[in-house]
């Protein structure tokens, strides 16, 4: 999970809904991707129809809204399931965002569980810690991302979800390319992965609700986490 965090983070922001891209440029894009408001219950599931997870799926949602000190935060999950690999092939991981770019809050809580194992929360410590460490500001990588992709042009897609008109956008750093529609709840359509192949859109909806139905307990074993009971 950890290896694919990144890319599939950034593909997360290129999922929320967008503009019409005609005319616009790299950073007109990358201010609207700022600037979007989260909508709870929007989802999007995909498909690795190539690479090492080819046959593994993703859901990605906003499963709930939390006010924290006066500011809105967001629920952002991402569900992982690795069919070769059974229960423990699946991965869900919450985590609590304000938004995107520079007016961001960071990370909030963290809530992670693989299989059949307990859903953790990860202590308010190592959040606080992942929040100053250099990259693992979330909303700060997407934007700086962001700033680093190219539009390629205009193509049109076919995937399991249907045929689209699409704006095909190009990550050289990382060697992602991504697919975008508009007009709809999520826009990516398509990615394709350097390292972990390619991903398609399978289906989308707005009745999304949080994949974990169990109380978290708390994570042990790390600085600033309770001892174990």
């Amino acid at each position: 999970m950890p290896r694919i965090t990144s890319c599939l983070l950034f593909a997360v922001a290129l999922s929320l809904p967008l503009v019409p891209l005609a005319g616009q440029d790299r950073n007109q894009l990358c201010t609207e991707i700022q600037r979007h408001a989260m909508t709870v219950g929007q989802w999007a599931s995909y498909r690795w129809t190539s690479g090492s997870l080819t046959g593994g799926t993703m859901r990605m949602a906003v499963v709930g809204r939390e006010t924290h000190e006066g500011a809105t935060f967001y629920w952002m999950e991402v569900m992982i399931a690795d069919s070769k690999r059974g229960p423990e092939g699946r991965m869900i991981m919450q985590s609590l965002v304000s938004g995107l770019g520079p007016s961001a809050k960071g990370v909030r809580a963290v809530v992670m569980k693989q299989g059949d194992q307990p859903a953790m929360r990860m202590p308010e410590q190592m959040v606080q810690m992942m929040n100053s460490s250099k990259g693992a500001d979330v909303s700060a990588e997407i934007v700086r991302q962001c700033q680093e992709m190219e539009i390629v042009g205009s193509e049109d897609v076919t995937v399991p979800a249907g045929h689209f008109h699409a704006t095909h956008m190009r990550q050289p750093r990382s060697g992602m390319d991504v697919w975008l529609r508009t007009g709809s709840s999520f826009a990516m359509v398509k990615a394709t992965m350097k390292d972990q192949g390619t991903l398609e859109l399978t289906g989308q909806g707005t009745d999304a609700k949080s994949s974990i139905t169990e109380t978290p307990r708390e994570m042990t074993g790390f600085p600033g986490a309770p001892p174990p009971h």
